[in-house]
């Protein structure tokens, strides 16, 4: 009986210790940008250290369950995004928010590159204040300190319903790599982006 109570006494201790040295559960945290073609953009922040992953996907209209098809006709009102999930102990919103804007013309308001119309407006979509704060001073830094003479007119707005798009267009650039850098030569990003914001 004695042994058995040692045992039972051993056991509670272990886990004990166990659960109170067990390390903290990180909670990730979500990010939303529209700039242009969402296959650029998901390629932009898919590397990233801290970046769990990346969605494209469509927002900020007014029909449920839209397909690329209505929303590329411009008639619903979402832009093409890519919706992100980071781990905010490795990277943070204002780290986010610099790569966004070195992978955007932000000067163009509804359209971006060879891709014109609305549904590839350039916009920030924030899911909380702090995100709404970080978003607006980071807009404001910019118009300080950017190279180029054009107003910054990428709007700040509160994130709707992210709807993912359909499987064939999530990793395109890893799927399909020569259409994609086909198309992302040929629609002038590239060049656009280092006009811009310099770099090689």
């Amino acid at each position: 009986m004695r042994l058995f109570k040692l045992l039972n006494v051993g056991l509670f201790l272990f886990f004990s210790m166990s659960v109170h040295t067990a390390p903290p559960q990180t909670t990730l945290k979500t990010a939303t940008f529209a700039g242009g073609c969402f296959w650029c953009m998901e390629s932009a922040f898919d590397s990233i250290a801290g970046v769990t992953d990346v969605v494209s996907g469509y927002l900020g209209g007014h029909l449920k369950n839209p397909t690329y098809e209505q929303v590329s006709a411009g008639s619903t009102g979402h832009a093409e995004a890519v919706q992100i999930t980071f781990d905010p102990t490795q990277i943070g919103y204002v780290e986010l928010l610099d790569i966004f804007w070195r992978n955007v013309d932000p000067t163009q308001a509804n359209r971006q590159f060879c891709d014109v119309g609305n549904q590839y407006r350039p916009e920030i979509f924030v899911h909380d204040e702090q995100q709404q704060r970080l978003a607006e001073a980071s807009k404001q830094a910019l118009e300080k300190v950017k190279s180029f003479k054009e107003p910054v007119v990428v709007a700040i707005t509160a994130a709707t319903t992210f709807y993912p798009a359909e499987a064939y267009h999530q990793d395109y650039h890893k799927k399909n790599p020569i259409r994609y850098n086909y198309y992302k030569l040929s629609c002038g990003r590239d060049q656009r982006l280092k006009m811009l914001w310099g770099g090689s």
